[in-house]
């Protein structure tokens, strides 16, 4: 089974981010910059919370609030459950399931590497039993006479 670490080396390690103090409308403008749908949030480089569009949804829209004047870090978790690059897709896939959450920004040495979204975990195991799949049918060619 592959690990966070080969999801990241497959689909990039880029960091979309923003800071607490932003407006949740320049976050929505960064999600939609980078067909995202979260951000992490970083204080003075630091991971203090997580953003998505289903916060901005659930604590924006359906409250009556404005993006302009909401602040990120008046409606982003600040319970943010990580990944590390060793963990198994599988095991991610279990968390993300059980804590109802579709993003896991990856920690390594407490700075953040990446970000993998259920998503990419999908993808991930897919891509795995295609590949078992091709190596038995290699298997069974080469026997079969």
């Amino acid at each position: 089974m592959p690990t966070v670490k080969h999801v990241l080396d497959k689909k990039g390690r880029d960091v979309h981010s923003i800071g607490p103090k932003a407006s949740v409308f320049d976050a929505l403008k960064v999600m939609d910059d980078h067909d995202v749908g979260a951000l992490v949030v970083l204080d003075e480089g630091r991971l203090v919370g997580l953003i998505t569009e289903r916060h901005y949804s659930r604590e924006i829209i359906l409250k009556g609030k404005t993006s302009p004047r909401t602040r990120v870090g008046d409606i982003m978790s600040t319970k943010v459950i990580c990944a590390l690059p060793q963990q198994s897709v599988e095991e991610c896939m279990a968390v993300m399931t059980a804590r109802a959450v579709r993003h896991l920004p990856v920690l390594e040495h407490k700075q953040v590497v990446g970000v993998v979204s259920i998503g990419d975990m999908v993808k991930a195991v897919i891509d795995d039993q295609k590949f078992i799949i091709e190596q038995l049918e290699h298997y069974i060619h080469g026997h079969v006479h």
